[in-house]
């Protein structure tokens, strides 16, 4: 049986999505990182890295989200490009580019615009506009093909569609505006039925809400050095 350790947050949607998408039987395993579940140590075990989500498959482990899709998609055949080198360079490009850049660069604008303890300027401006940049690319490929590698959908979409149902966090409210093709693209995958069971996986268990100084303390652990 296939284990998700989730929370709800952009990087396991995008696997949730895929298991739903691929009708995989799995068991969720909840990691309230809010409340410091990713530091225990059978959870370390998996995940080295201390991040939701991580997946086991038997005697396989996983983390990264963007590995987990790969190996999925490899082990089911689903979701994949043609089988060239061609495709799947293409494919392995956009991965990278979703894993390197849409992740990190949306994760630390919202970090130092909703989370940081000091409201920076400088850093708030450069995460916030290369946020933008990043999806700026992403909505200029949409914008002469339905899915990003064409006219079929695998899991590059899925992969930029966890961190796309995020982005008036990352990028502002009107974020629509400013990316048309996104928009279209994430409001055709979120109406899929396989969507909405993922997103509706969110209310199977109480996670914590609230970011007070305890979350503050398992989210940002380096925070812990300033007050030396």
């Amino acid at each position: 049986m296939i284990k998700l350790y989730y929370h709800p947050s952009p990087n396991p949607a995008k696997v949730a999505l895929f298991l739903e998408e691929a009708g995989l039987p799995y068991e969720m395993v909840p990691v309230d990182t809010r409340k410091g579940d990713q530091f225990k140590l059978d959870f370390l075990a998996i995940n080295p890295n201390a991040k939701t989500p991580a997946l086991t498959d038997g005697d396989v482990a996983i983390f990264d989200s963007n590995a987990i899709l790969l190996y999925l998609a490899e082990k089911t055949g689903r979701f994949l490009p043609q089988d060239t080198p061609k495709a799947r360079g293409e494919m392995l490009s956009w991965l990278m580019f979703v894993a390197t850049g849409i992740g990190p660069y949306c994760g630390q604008a919202v970090h130092f615009s909703r989370f940081a303890p000091e409201k920076i300027p400088y850093a708030i401006n450069r995460y916030a506009r290369e946020a933008e940049r990043h999806w700026g690319i992403v909505d200029e490929r949409l914008k002469s093909r339905p899915y990003m590698l064409g006219n079929d959908y695998t899991l590059i979409d899925m992969a930029v569609w966890g961190w796309a149902t995020r982005l008036s966090f990352a990028v502002g409210e009107n974020w629509e505006k400013l990316l048309p093709n996104v928009k279209r693209h994430t409001e055709a995958i979120s109406a899929r039925p396989a969507a909405q069971r993922a997103m509706a996986l969110k209310d199977r268990f109480a996670f914590k809400t609230e970011v007070d100084a305890d979350a503050r303390s398992f989210l940002f652990p380096q925070n812990a050095h300033l007050a030396g």
